[in-house]
């Protein structure tokens, strides 16, 4: 079978799952009840980025067994992406202290970066910088960042989900540029998104959840790297197209911390979320999100891949408008809830 037909099936297989899930979490209770600090207003079924990772995971078993993805890579998403999935799952159906997710996070990001070969070499500045130790320690922060400001920015209806494939479209065809192999991964990851979306489109008829959100934040962050070992350019490229989540996430947990606040309390004080209050739905703020990722982060990602521009200055020009955003929307801003 031509590896473009997996596309519509793991698309059909995916939403079929979440339909199934959906009717799980009704039959168990799993719902999502609104309170002062949520940003939907009726109460919603949650878990259904679970049909993300079994249809992912087994399109990468399918791709190794075909040839088409390399053992280590394999071993890499199986491990890092199934922990991450299956604490998330636990904690969707009873809650897990902090520290413990913490720690499983660490050991799935730890996992996913050994079976990489560690932090790879990057272009700064026209220098190519091997970080040593360095190097590896930023690596798991950042997978562990990833997966965590996944979570964190699953916050209203179709934006987790619209940023997974329009990110992914782009870094296949940044890939398919730069001639490496994560172009089919990124594909299918993205038709796996895709069926969950059906059901998650504003307004969302279930939710993704802890186990896909973190889900999809490490095996992101897993695939940057992976690419990174093939084209350094492209590690910078990835950042830039993740722009969005990794802006707001990031300015409003600093200005959270600075503030004392308890970081895993749950709250609304994203960027994302006081812009849909302000426009008074969910849709807008997903569909800009699709449009700045198409329309800016991608073209900047194409000039630092193709154009010659070096990746940290293409990372900076393409996070000044993502920092203003922030600022015009009160990122990490106090709420006072009446």
């Amino acid at each position: 079978m031509s590896v473009w037909w997996y596309l519509p099936l793991l698309a059909g297989v995916s939403c079929v799952l979440t339909a199934l899930l959906r009717r799980y979490a009704i039959a168990r209770s799993l719902l999502d009840v609104p309170n002062l600090r949520s940003s939907h207003s009726v109460p919603t079924p949650r878990g259904g980025g679970v049909a993300i990772v079994l249809s992912f995971i087994a399109a990468t078993t399918v791709l190794y067994l075909q040839g088409l993805v390399a053992l280590d890579l394999a071993v890499a998403i199986l491990g890092a992406g199934g922990l991450t999935a299956l604490v998330g799952f636990l904690d969707d159906h009873g809650h897990i202290q902090a520290r413990w997710r913490l720690l499983a996070h660490f050991v799935a990001a730890l996992w996913g970066l050994y079976w990489l070969g560690g932090m790879p070499q990057l272009e700064l500045l026209g220098v190519t910088v091997q970080l040593g130790w360095l190097g590896q320690l930023l690596a798991v922060l950042y997978l562990v960042w990833m997966l965590n400001l996944y979570n964190f920015m699953d916050g209203i209806d179709g934006i987790a989900a619209i940023e997974a494939i329009t990110v992914c479209l782009s870094a296949a065809l940044l890939s398919y540029l730069a001639d490496i192999s994560t172009v089919w991964l990124a594909l299918l990851l993205a038709a796996c998104v895709l069926g969950f979306l059906v059901w998650n489109f504003p307004p969302a008829r279930i939710f993704m959840g802890d186990a896909g959100s973190g889900f999809l934040g490490v095996i992101l962050a897993l695939l940057s790297l992976q690419a990174a070992t093939q084209s350094p350019d492209l590690l910078w490229a990835w950042l830039i197209l993740l722009g969005v989540f990794i802006v707001d996430a990031t300015y409003t947990l600093l200005r959270r911390l600075l503030r004392g606040d308890k970081v895993y309390q749950a709250h609304r004080s994203h960027a994302y979320q006081y812009a849909s209050r302000l426009y008074q739905g969910h849709l807008p703020i997903t569909l800009a999100v699709a449009l700045i990722n198409l329309l800016w982060l991608l073209p900047v990602a194409l000039m630092v891949v193709c154009g010659g521009l070096d990746g940290l200055i293409g990372l900076i020009l393409a996070y000044i408008p993502l920092v203003l955003m922030a600022i015009k929307y009160r990122a990490g801003q106090l709420e006072v809830c009446s």
